[in-house]
C-alpha cells in the first residue's frame, strides 16, 4: 500500500519509527513531500534547538533510507483541490501525485471520504492501519513495534510497559493486540 504520512503522524518517534519499521518489511510504502518534512521540522523547531536539530538528523535519515519517498509538489494539482483546511491541501497533492491508497494521519476530520474517494484513497488512523497490518502480517508488525519498544527502553533506561508506550504513541489498539 502507498501511503502519505501526514507531518503529525512523523512527528512524534515512536510512531514515525514504526511506520517507518512496517515499511523496512514491505507492508507500506512511504511517501511525503519537502512541505511536510518541513511541517514536522517546524513543530520540533517550537519544541527547542535541540528537537529542531534532532528533527533536520532524523529526516535525513529517511530521506536516505526512503530515496523514492519524497513526492515533487504540484501547484497547479493543489489550486483544484478542496478540503475543509486549506493548510492539507498539499498532502492531498502529494497522494494523488504519488498515487497513494492513503493518507496516514491522526486528523481524519481533516481528509473526509467525499474529497479523498475520488482520487481511491482513504484517509486512515495509524492505529487502524498499523492494527489491520497486523492482522495481517503479525509477525512483521510485532517485530518492528518490539524494535521501536526496546530502542525506547534503552534510551530512557528504564522499563516501560509495551502498552503504555503504545498508548502515549496513539496506538492504544495495537498496544493492546501486542500486550494481549
Amino acid at each position: 500500500m502507498r501511503a502519505v504520512i501526514d507531518a503529525c503522524a512523523l512527528y512524534p518517534t515512536v510512531l514515525r519509527q514504526i511506520l517507518s519499521g512496517v515499511a523496512d518489511a514491505g507492508l507500506i510504502t512511504p511517501l511525503w513531500s519537502d512541505r511536510l518534512l518541513a511541517e514536522w521540522a517546524g513543530v520540533a523547531a517550537r519544541n527547542g534547538p535541540e528537537d529542531a536539530i534532532v528533527a533536520k538528523g532524523e529526516i535525513a535519515l529517511l530521506r536516505t533510507r526512503f530515496p523514492a519517498a519524497c513526492i515533487p509538489a504540484d501547484p497547479v494539482l493543489e489550486a483544484g483541490l478542496l478540503l475543509p483546511d486549506l493548510g492539507d491541501i498539499h498532502v492531498l497533492a502529494t497522494a494523488i501525485s504519488g498515487s497513494a491508497q492513503a493518507i496516514v494521519t491522526l486528523n481524519l476530520r481533516d481528509f473526509p471520504m467525499r474529497e479523498l474517494a475520488p482520487h481511491g484513497m482513504r484517509a486512515v488512523h495509524p492505529d487502524a492501519l498499523l492494527y489491520d497490518l497486523w492482522l495481517a502480517q503479525p509477525e512483521s508488525v510485532s517485530t518492528a513495534t518490539h524494535a521501536v519498544h526496546a530502542e525506547a527502553e534503552r534510551l530512557s533506561g528504564t522499563a516501560i510497559s509495551l502498552r503504555s508506550l503504545m498508548k502515549r504513541a496513539r496506538l492504544p489498539r495495537l498496544g493492546k493486540a501486542l500486550a494481549g
